[in-house]
């Protein structure tokens, strides 16, 4: 096809170079939401976008970005290649970095990355190791003075004794990080702006935070001691303890859990239950009035547990939604009988004529084998609840015949419901 002439003057017409002609922050909009490799490659599309992946202010370095055919070149080699082009072409700011990278290795070129973040204002970083192959942060680590947002995994991390913290860090996630407890502690109390902590996979015997602003903590290693003080806004807590001792707890659960006003949202595993389970009365001395959501693991017929199951629930008046893993363990001490009978004692409605759980919208019930003590709380849970609206049930693993799986769902229907709306579904495995 012959392109289209001017009529005046019989000349070819060119169409318009429409990448071209884009406004510069149009085509810095469209290379920012590439991948790093095509972002490269958008620099053969005209002359006008030769340059404009150098101005990138977000980079990402992982596997895909090498990933080729032809693996003859090791990834330490074509990590320098890649570090080598970026230390030399790009201009400008990097707010946001993230080096994920399953294989790489020992690359001593990764400490001049860092330094070369940390002199060209780096907000958000984020370093993802191979576990096993701990990656020592170098000293020009703690010099990124503008650091918000900060996720490490598979690190080592030793501050040297001038370091005085990100004091505008806003997120922080700790993955498999190996670091000091009293490092821990000094890391977060110098961050006055942190709202969000993840410590994960890692092995932290003592933890102390104070942190005014924290919102969201979410814990899941191993623990001995933890204390969370001056959190007045923390909303979201989750805690997972890999590592339960029963020489370790908390030694005042009430006040705890109390130091709280804020929390809306708690999710204890059944190791945190037990860890925190202490001598608690059967309701906290002030209401939890912000809890809403509540994910306990629980076994029925553990006294203790079972009473700081109830205690929270009784102290939640705005509870909306329940969900409850149970777990068969049964304490050595007593015989089976004993465990369910005093597991049935703590759940009997009867002992909950004061409450109400006006709120109280959705509940879920995992790992239900029909025991006495289980159906007890299902029962309990009807009766108090008038604005349910479902109730799902998760039956356990447990070789429970077809037959003693349909007398379960008889007994069910024939609960009372407080709720004329509420829907039971059973849902076996």
């Amino acid at each position: 096809m012959m392109p289209p002439t001017d009529k005046n003057h019989g000349c070819p017409v060119v169409p318009p170079d429409l990448l071209s002609n884009l406004p510069e922050n149009v085509i810095d909009a469209i290379v920012i939401h590439l991948p790093l490799r095509d972002a490269v490659r958008t620099s053969i599309l005209s002359k006008k976008w030769r340059y404009n992946w150098c101005r990138l202010p977000e980079l990402t370095l992982d596997q895909a970005l090498w990933e080729t055919t032809d693996n003859v070149i090791s990834p330490t080699t074509r990590f320098t290649n890649i570090f080598y082009h970026l230390l030399t072409i790009h201009v400008g700011p990097i707010i946001k970095f993230t080096l994920a990278i399953a294989d790489l290795g020992n690359c001593p070129k990764i400490d001049n990355l860092i330094c070369f973040l940390s002199r060209n204002g780096i907000q958000h970083l984020v370093l993802q190791f191979p576990k096993g192959n701990l990656y020592k942060l170098p000293s020009s680590f703690f010099t990124c003075f503008q650091m918000r947002h900060l996720s490490l995994h598979n690190c080592s991390i030793n501050p040297p004794p001038t370091f005085k913290g990100f004091d505008k860090l806003v997120s922080l996630e700790l993955c498999g990080v190996t670091i000091h407890s009293r490092h821990l502690e000094s890391l977060i109390s110098h961050s006055p702006l942190l709202e969000q902590l993840v410590l994960q996979s890692s092995i932290f015997y003592h933890v102390q935070i104070e942190a005014p602003k924290l919102r969201s903590f979410d814990f899941k290693g191993r623990i001995r001691f933890i204390s969370v003080r001056n959190a007045p806004l923390l909303a979201k807590l989750s805690l997972v303890n890999g590592g339960y001792s029963e020489k370790a707890g908390i030694r005042d659960t009430t006040k705890f859990i109390q130091s709280f006003h804020a929390l809306e949202h708690l999710h204890l595993d059944y190791s945190s239950v037990r860890f925190l389970a202490n001598e608690v009365s059967e309701k906290l001395p002030t209401a939890l009035n912000c809890l809403k959501r509540l994910h306990l693991g629980i076994s029925l017929v553990e006294q203790d547990v079972v009473s700081f199951a109830l205690c929270l629930i009784r102290s939640s008046p705005y509870l909306q939604d329940i969900e409850i893993q149970a777990y068969e363990r049964f304490n050595p001490a007593t015989s089976d009988v004993m465990n369910e009978i005093l597991g049935l004692k703590s759940v009997e409605v009867e002992g909950f004529s004061d409450v109400t759980l006006n709120h109280l919208r959705a509940v879920k019930l995992k790992g239900i084998t029909g025991t006495k003590p289980e159906m007890q709380l299902i029962k309990l849970l009807l009766a108090k609840s008038p604005m349910l609206a479902g109730m799902l049930i998760e039956h356990g693993r447990g070789n429970k015949s077809l037959e003693a799986r349909l007398e379960l769902v008889t007994e069910l229907t024939k609960f009372q419901r407080a709720s004329p709306k509420a829907e039971v579904v059973y849902k076996g495995s």
